[in-house]
């Protein structure tokens, strides 16, 4: 089958649609992924979708790439307004791999993490390894979860579509923040963010895309499993940050 749009939905019977397409009996833990920008809804569709899978009897671990941010010093090495960092620099990704993904992956011990920061604190956390059992669902939301080091681990995941309109209006009544996508404030996390969906190209990656502008009444493109399970791919460290191809872009 190749790609396939579906019209406007009711928003449960959309998220029924999802949940039936999440591999079962892999006889390991599915990874599953709900990606968007900021602001489209990532975590009230993950949570929609976990209780979708509970509903049937599924073991569903919830994680959020949220809590593997790098420490602030980190973050903001190249400035705190600079895109590129904000796209380069914001999560720890090798340990959200080596103790969230990996673990739960084909070759792992099955004991994991669900995070390694807290935010308020900026403190790194070790909290202790949980077990998942082997017919689990990992259910991870955030922003640039179809990175090129990250897609190989997938084995299904959702990318949630909205204008920048959209979720800037949204960040506005939920945080008190700038509703123009083009004030100075957003600058670093706008044009972040455009430079994720031009290298990653999560809108041809993701398993699935929700139109998610109207949140009563979604629409949903079935890409057909395009995600290439190439395997694990190098993870930049915060020692070695992953450069920017051929110099494009600048902080």
């Amino acid at each position: 089958m190749g790609n396939l749009t579906i019209g406007s939905w009711i928003r449960g019977e959309l998220i029924a649609a999802v949940a039936s397409r999440v591999p079962p009996d892999l006889g390991r833990p599915a990874l599953v992924a709900v990606d968007g920008v900021d602001g489209s809804g990532k975590t009230r569709f993950a949570d929609e979708l976990a209780g979708e899978l509970m509903d049937v009897g599924v073991a569903v671990i919830r994680a959020s790439v949220d809590d593997f941010h790098h420490l602030r010093r980190i973050r903001y090495r190249r400035g705190v307004s600079s895109p590129l960092g904000f796209w380069l620099d914001s999560f720890n990704y090798a340990r959200f791999v080596g103790e969230l993904l990996e673990p739960l992956g084909a070759s792992g011990n099955r004991r994991y993490r669900t995070s390694a920061h807290d935010l308020g604190t900026d403190a790194e956390v070790y909290p202790p390894f949980r077990v998942a059992p082997d017919d689990a669902v990992l259910l991870v939301e955030g922003i640039f979860l179809h990175r090129t080091e990250l897609r190989g681990y997938w084995d299904f995941s959702v990318f949630l579509d909205v204008s920048f309109e959209t979720s800037y209006a949204r960040m506005a009544e939920r945080d008190g923040s700038p509703a123009d996508p083009q004030h100075r404030s957003n600058h670093r996390y706008l044009e972040g963010q455009k430079l994720y969906l031009q290298e990653a190209q999560p809108l041809q990656s993701a398993t699935v895309v929700v139109d998610n502008n109207e949140l009563a009444a979604p629409w949903m493109h079935i890409t057909d499993g395009l995600i290439p399970h190439r395997g694990p791919q190098p993870v930049p460290t915060a020692q070695s940050p992953r450069p920017w191809p051929a110099d494009r872009g600048s902080q």
